[in-house]
Order: C-alpha cells, then sequence, then structure tokens
C-alpha cells in the first residue's frame, strides 16, 4: 500500500507536509502532567505565593511524587491523585491502572534557598526561578491562530475522550494518540491531508473491524473535513491491531514529556522547558505563556500572518535578557516598528507576567492536556486579543512620526 500522497506535479507549484501529534488525558505522560498540575492547583488556591515543582512518575500500578515546594498550604496530596486517576477513568488494572488501590509514593521537599534567594529578589521584585528561553508563535491557519495540524490533533484526541466518557464507544479505554500529516503548497496553503493516524485503548472484548470502522465515525468523521480527506489520504487506525495493554501498565509515564504536543505541534521552536508542575515564577511556563499573548496579538492586529517570539531570562533577575521577533517574511509594517510597539506596550517582568496574565488563579489541571494554547473552550487570559487594537493605535503613531521626521530631515518630498 502506498502510505504517501500522490504529488502531482503542477507547474510553479512545491508542496511540503508538516505533521503534529496529540495525545489523550489518559496518557502516560499526560497522565502525570495532569497530576503535576492538579498538585499546583491545589497549593496555589490555598497559597498564592507557593513555589512548585512537582513531578509524577507513573509505572505499573504505582505513582512517584517527587519535587520542591515551599508553601503555607497542605493540600491532601493522596487524594487529589486519586481523584485525578479515577476522573480520567483509570478504575481498574485492565484499563492500566487501578486508581482506587494503586500505590502512592511522595519524596516532596522545601525549595532550595539558595534559588530561593534568587524568586524573592530585591525591593519586593520577583526574579527568574530560572534560566532559559522560551517561544511563542501565532499565525492566522485557524481561528484560534494556531497551526492546523495541532488542532486537529487536539480535536481528535478530545474528540476519544468525548466517545469513550460518554459511552458512545463504550469499549474504549483511556489512552490515546492521534497524529496529522498536512499537505501544504508553497503559499503555505493546506491543500488536505496526506494521512492521519488514530490510535485508541481498548477493551479485549471489541473486534478490531468494529473498532475501526466505530472509530473513523465516530472520531475522525466528526473532526476532519471531508474536503480535506485527498482521493489519496492514507488513514491509520489502530495500525498493530491490538492495543489493549495501554496507560502506565505498558508504559512509564513522566511529567514534561509532551512539551511538542502542549505547544505548537513542532511548528515552532521550543526553548526546551516543560511547564506541568511549575508555579508561574518558573519562566519556562509563565514566559511562554507571555511569548504566546505577544505573538498572538501581533498576528490578531493584523502585522503579520505568523509570528514567533523569543525570550531569554537569567535566574534571579525579573526582565528577559533578550527580546527576538521573527515575522518569516509575511510582516506588514516595518520590523523596526513591530519591535518598538511591543516593547513599549507589553511588561515582559516576572511580576507583570504574573499579574497581566492572573497565573496565581488559572486551573493549570484544565490546560495539562490538549494543549497550553489555542483552546476556545477555556477562557485563558493569553489567549485573548484584547491589545490588538492597542498595538493598531500606537504603530499607526510611530509611522506617523517616521514620515514626519523624514519630511522635516529633507529625506522625502
Amino acid at each position: 500500500m502506498n502510505n504517501m500522497v500522490d504529488l502531482k506535479p503542477v507547474s510553479g507549484i512545491g508542496y511540503y507536509l508538516l505533521t503534529s501529534e496529540s495525545v489523550t488525558e489518559g496518557h502516560p505522560d499526560k497522565l502525570c502532567d495532569i497530576i503535576s498540575d492538579s498538585l499546583l492547583d491545589a497549593y496555589l488556591k490555598e497559597d498564592s505565593n507557593s513555589r512548585v515543582a512537582v513531578e509524577t512518575v507513573a509505572s505499573k500500578n504505582m505513582l512517584f511524587l517527587s519535587g520542591e515546594v515551599t508553601s503555607k498550604a497542605s493540600p491532601d496530596i493522596e487524594k487529589t491523585v486519586r481523584d485525578v486517576l479515577l476522573e480520567i477513568g483509570y478504575d481498574s488494572k485492565e484499563k492500566g491502572l487501578d486508581g482506587k488501590n494503586c500505590t502512592i509514593l511522595t519524596n516532596i521537599t522545601s525549595q532550595s534557598p539558595d534559588i530561593a534567594r534568587g524568586v524573592a529578589g530585591t525591593d519586593g521584585v520577583t526574579g527568574a526561578g530560572d534560566q532559559g528561553m522560551m517561544y511563542g508563535f501565532a499565525c492566522n491557519e485557524t481561528k484560534e491562530y494556531m497551526p492546523v495540524t495541532i488542532s486537529l490533533a487536539h480535536k481528535l484526541t478530545k474528540r476519544l475522550a468525548q466517545v469513550r466518557k460518554e459511552g458512545i464507544l463504550p469499549w474504549l479505554y483511556p489512552d490515546g494518540k492521534a497524529q496529522v500529516t498536512g499537505l501544504f503548497d508553497d503559499q503555505d496553503r493546506l491543500i488536505g491531508f496526506s494521512n492521519i493516524v488514530l490510535s485508541a485503548q481498548h477493551s479485549c472484548k471489541v473486534e478490531l473491524e468494529t473498532l475501526r470502522r466505530e472509530l473513523r465515525r465516530e472520531v475522525i468523521d466528526k473532526v476532519i473535513p471531508k474536503e480535506l480527506i485527498l482521493p489519496d489520504t492514507v488513514i491509520y487506525i489502530n495500525p498493530t491491531g491490538r492495543f489493549v495493554e495501554g496507560g502506565p501498565m505498558a508504559d512509564t509515564g513522566l511529567t514534561g514529556r509532551k512539551i511538542i504536543v502542549d505547544t505548537y505541534g513542532g511548528i515552532a521552536r521550543h526553548g526546551g522547558g516543560a511547564f506541568s508542575g511549575k508555579d508561574p515564577t518558573k519562566v519556562d511556563r509563565s514566559a511562554a505563556y507571555m511569548a504566546r499573548y505577544v505573538a498572538l496579538n501581533l498576528v490578531a492586529a493584523g502585522f503579520c500572518r505568523k509570528c514567533e517570539l523569543n525570550l531569554a531570562y537569567a535566574i534571579g533577575v525579573s526582565d528577559p535578557v533578550s527580546i527576538k521577533i521573527d515575522t518569516f517574511g509575511t510582516e506588514d509594517i516595518p520590523r523596526d516598528i513591530l519591535e518598538k510597539v511591543v516593547k513599549e506596550i507589553f511588561d515582559f517582568s516576572v511580576d507583570g507576567i504574573i499579574k497581566k496574565l492572573s497565573l496565581t488563579s488559572v486551573s493549570y489541571k484544565k490546560i495539562a492536556a490538549y494543549g497550553h494554547f489555542g483552546r476556545p473552550d477555556l477562557d485563558l487570559p493569553w489567549e485573548r486579543t484584547d491589545k490588538a487594537e492597542q498595538l493598531r493605535k500606537e504603530a499607526a503613531s510611530l509611522v506617523a512620526d517616521q514620515v514626519i521626521g523624514r519630511l522635516a530631515a529633507g529625506t522625502i518630498k
């Protein structure tokens, strides 16, 4: 079987493929992300100044929680973890984990005093919790300003969870994945899909033919627009055939191993730092959200069709050590104007980010699966385009000032 779309050449037009993947909330790594973020929520709910860095490992019928926490809060860790497991659907070993009876081990200590000193900063100014670089991205491919491949991959896995939880396909179990490969022309326009992959954990009682037919009908056909399914599109549904053993029983899960799923599906760069389990003084998380917010508003303002913003921080220092904007040649206003309006309008200090994006009151558990960005189902502060109009006005003013200055200098007539 030919596994690639037949690219029939058209004069003057080239083609390329881009692939993104998503995983369900029951995937072992994503399960660990959700647990870590649920614990973060529990600490922040009781103490908004909590300093949290919690990692989760899930293997067989055991979970191990480790990390550093300094907080006045004292949440019930075991209850929080078991509630998450049962909510996702891990209620028996048969499904990959027994949330009621699994072993939960913890080794959570306090934050290093050396790190705490840097975060506390001076004169009440919060310093970055670590060094590093972060990226934010936005494009006009979808109404949520996300790459179309990651957007649809997330919709597939969300639908997979929905049909399981609502009993539409009662033989499904929590673990699952999706992958979408888009076919684009040399103008970055989506033509259709080269291939779609859907893998879903299931009961041993369902026949493979039934599983493939129903997943196509209830998941893929409900999510992927018909006009984007090409005559040569290849659709893989459980390509290995059997996927009964799944979850932590089949693969060890770990917090922070799905960072590309969490962001832009490989379409944009990533600084390397994971998000889940980290309080907002960790710029791995907060600055990445801010970078997305800025890139989103620049695209929404109509300044460019695609934008990537890069920030970098030094531990203990509040403001970024560098800011870089890349519009990939799609900008409609001068780059120097873009950079000026961004630096004038947005506050990139750690305290400024936390305040602007309300990062001590966000429910991190809700964003731990199905993407931290491009979430129309949630009113996330960094997904708002509330700065677009201000950006347009400020840019217009700067352009006018440039023209007046050049006229006065006699460089234009």
